[in-house]
C-alpha cells in the first residue's frame, strides 16, 4: 500500500490482480490473491480456467474477470475481452491467436484498434511490463510455470487519478 494511503486511512485508487497461465496449479495463484487483498478484480489471461472457476468458489469476495487460452479447450469464453477500469480501457487476451510469441506487433495492433489505454497478454509464461505510444502493456508471467529462466510471478494493476502503474510481483 502508498505510504500516503496509510497516513490518509483511505486510497483513492484502484488495484488489479492480473494472473496468467495457472496450468492445474493454483498454490501461486492462491499466495498472489492472499497477498493482494485490495485487489477486488482478478483478471485471468487464459490457460487454467478451471483453476479460476476452483478459486472463485474459494474467494467469493473477487470479481474474476477472464479470456480463454489456447489450452482452454471447449470453454465458453471469449478469446477477447475489453473491460473498463475508472475510464480507462483494458483489452485482454491469452495472446495466442495473436501471435505474442512472435513479438507484439499484432496484439498492439489489435489493443490500438480497439482504443485500448493497457494492454494485458499472456502465453509466454514470460513478464512484461512496458509502454508503447500510449499503451501501456503487460505480461504477468506464471505463477506456476515460468519459463526463460523466469520465476513465478503475477502483475499488480494500480490505476490512480496520476497515471496507471504495471507492477510485475515476483513469488
Amino acid at each position: 500500500m502508498p505510504i500516503d494511503c496509510l497516513k490518509q486511512k483511505r486510497c483513492d485508487f484502484t488495484r488489479i490482480l492480473v494472473l496468467s497461465d495457472i496450468h492445474g496449479k493454483i498454490v501461486g495463484a492462491r499466495k498472489a490473491i492472499e497477498a493482494q487483498k485490495d485487489a477486488t478484480d482478478v483478471l485471468f489471461l487464459g490457460d487454467g480456467l478451471r483453476d479460476i472457476d476452483r478459486l472463485s468458489h474459494l474467494y467469493p469476495d473477487r470479481r474474476f474477470h477472464t479470456v480463454k487460452g489456447n489450452c482452454d479447450c471447449g470453454a465458453a469464453v471469449n478469446l477477447i475481452e475489453i473491460l473498463y477500469f475508472e475510464g480507462k480501457r483494458i483489452f485482454l487476451t491469452h495472446g495466442h491467436e495473436l501471435h505474442v510469441k512472435d513479438g507484439l506487433c499484432e496484439v498492439l495492433s489489435a489493443a490500438r484498434s480497439m482504443k485500448a489505454d493497457i494492454l494485458l497478454f499472456g502465453h509466454t509464461h514470460v513478464p512484461v511490463t512496458s509502454y508503447e505510444n500510449g499503451i501501456y502493456i503487460m505480461n504477468p508471467g506464471s505463477v506456476s510455470c515460468p519459463r526463460g529462466g523466469a520465476v513465478p510471478s503475477y502483475g499488480v494493476l494500480d490505476i490512480t487519478p496520476k497515471g496507471i502503474m504495471p507492477i510485475i510481483i515476483y513469488l
